[in-house]
């Protein structure tokens, strides 16, 4: 809902706050008081271009700013995420309009386009008037009304997850036909780096491996002849190590045979003994080991030298060339199989269209039966609105596929146009006069009675339509009587269901509202300045009063008003 309204220097409105509450809000006043200017810059913010003829004179520039009520609004709250602006509850869109011609808008103080300022009108207000935002003349949003009506979302949703998974399916399809094409282009290429590859077979790791033995392998005399003396130092030489620790050991034993003080220090030399043997006898069989091989010293450079080509022309490391090799041959293989792969998707997608063939079907069943229950209700209201011989019909229609390759639905032997809703293209058509063809709603003529219809059909389709606020300005152009008295009670009825906000002259219309506003010109340092203000019940009453007797408010027209707003 649509909580404040604040306007400064646009038209005649100096500087205003409203706040308006839920329910029934009437706006009141004098014509040419400035009432639709009020709803020409609430539209600012809803997007519709903007007028720098509309500054105030003097002004540097003219400042609309509305803040709203957007709690539990997901499809909002998506919307704005998208475009990186933070959600509150309650929302606050502001635009700005400069003398000179520069405008600039803001939704909850970040900077944002006209056009995304539209996207966010559209999904919180319907503007009925000599404006655009007035949802059910767009016929791209029937389809939305009529299942909301019937409650298919559910239907509608399970169409949509099918829609998309066979998307996904056909979008694979064309990714591996162009793969297929690039595949046997490059075919011979990856053909012989197959080739190239697999005639080393490089292992993961192989390169340490190789270039340690290759250390070893040029380092074999030095460490032969550094092990030699090593053994002689420790264990076979003329006085070894060996030896030296078996002589201390001995005294050892001997002094701690006499001193207990030595039992450590006897302990620890025959630890040492034991840790020199161990020594001496890694040496010796390392040393046994030791191979002097020219032929395998020259395998190795070869093979390394192989390797270090491989890596030069197919990444820069090892395994970079192994990773390439799986690559190329998961290609391979697949070039290899492609009629089987493309075969096998094909399958998948034929399935997929049985699916969505068999839901779209269901859903337009669906929504046949519920245009038929739309299409009686609302003829009954515009009845009660004073349109007598008005004939109403949902047309549901459906077009040929132009491209059976990405089709998804058949009917009978046809396929048939989709989108993520199904195959229906949904339009109202509507006739108001006897012996005249029922023509599309968007072509219509405008004034009283295409805001008859409107209203009839907001009433039909209330409990269901998501916009939260509705705004009428003066659909009550050329009603009045029973008439007018059946519109106020049908926009009271709206009012229960969302906030309404409604222009009007009517005393019948005035005379059902929760808050009344009136609209007031005067004259301030020889300028005319629009105001607005809220009333209260005996102001209302006084005012519902004048819109019966004139400018001259009248006991009757007071005991009038008293008897249209339910006060007697």
């Amino acid at each position: 809902m649509l909580k404040s309204l604040s306007i400064k220097n646009y038209a005649l409105i100096e500087e205003l706050t409203v706040e308006f509450e839920r329910g029934l809000n009437v706006i009141t006043g004098e014509t040419g008081a400035g009432k639709s200017i009020i709803i020409d810059a609430l539209s600012l913010i809803l997007g519709e271009r903007a007028d720098t003829d509309a500054v105030r004179k003097g002004a540097e520039k003219a400042i609309v700013e509305g803040v709203l009520t957007v709690a539990g609004g997901k499809r909002l709250k998506q919307l704005l995420e998208e475009n990186e602006i933070e959600f509150h509850d309650d929302l606050i869109v502001r635009r700005e309009v400069a003398a000179k011609g520069q405008s600039r808008s803001f939704i909850n103080d970040t900077p944002a386009t006209t056009a995304l300022l539209k996207q966010v009108g559209d999904l919180l207000v319907d503007l009925h008037g000599q404006h655009e935002h007035q949802s059910l003349l767009r016929s791209e949003t029937h389809v939305d009304l009529l299942d909301d009506f019937g409650g298919l979302e559910g239907l509608v949703e399970e169409f949509g997850i099918a829609y998309r998974d066979a998307h996904a399916i056909i979008k694979e399809l064309n990714d591996l036909k162009s793969r297929e094409q690039q595949l046997m282009e490059r075919r011979t290429l990856y053909e012989f780096q197959v080739k190239e590859i697999d005639a080393l077979s490089p292992r993961a790791g192989e390169e340490d491996e190789l270039e340690n033995e290759l250390r070893i392998l040029e380092n074999a005399e030095k460490l032969f002849s550094a092990t030699e003396r090593l053994y002689q130092s420790l264990y076979e030489g003329e006085n070894a190590v060996h030896d030296r620790l078996v002589l201390t050991r001995n005294e050892l034993e001997a002094l701690a045979a006499i001193d207990k003080a030595f039992d450590e220090a006897k302990a620890e030399a025959a630890s040492a003994t034991a840790i020199v043997d161990e020594l001496a006898k890694f040496i010796q069989q390392y040393s046994s080991r030791i191979e002097f091989n020219p032929e395998r010293l020259e395998e190795i450079r070869n093979r390394l030298g192989h390797l270090t080509l491989l890596k030069k022309k197919y990444g820069g490391t090892l395994t970079a060339v192994i990773e390439l090799r799986e690559k190329i041959g998961r290609e391979l293989e697949l070039a290899n199989n492609f009629e089987e792969e493309i075969a096998a998707l094909r399958k998948k997608l034929d399935a997929k269209r049985r699916v969505c063939s068999d839901i779209a079907q269901r859903l337009s069943a669906k929504r046949q039966e519920v245009a038929k229950k739309v299409n009686k209700s609302i003829v009954q209201s515009l009845a009660e609105l004073g349109i007598v011989n008005a004939q109403f019909e949902t047309r549901i229609t459906h077009k040929p596929a132009l491209n059976k390759e990405t089709a998804l639905v058949k009917l009978g032997k046809e396929w048939i146009e989709t989108t993520s809703k199904g195959i229906d293209e949904v339009a109202f058509h509507v006739s108001t006069n006897v012996g005249e063809d029922v023509k599309p709603l968007v072509k219509v003529a405008s004034g009283g009675e295409i805001s008859r219809i409107m209203l009839s059909l907001k009433m039909i389709l209330a409990k269901s339509d998501r916009l939260p606020l509705l705004i009428f300005d003066e659909i009550d152009v050329g009603v009045s009587g029973r008439i007018a008295q059946a519109v106020g009670r049908s926009m009271k009825k709206l009012s229960q269901f969302h906030q309404v906000i409604a222009i009007t002259h009517l005393p019948q219309i005035a005379g059902f509202a929760d808050t009344h506003f009136v609209v007031e010109k005067m004259e301030t340092d020889k300028r005319a300045v629009t105001s607005l203000r809220k009333l209260d019940e005996n102001e209302c009453i006084t005012e519902v009063a004048r819109l019966i007797s004139g400018a001259e408010v009248t006991e009757t027209g007071l005991e009038s008003a008293r008897e249209l707003m339910g006060l007697k």
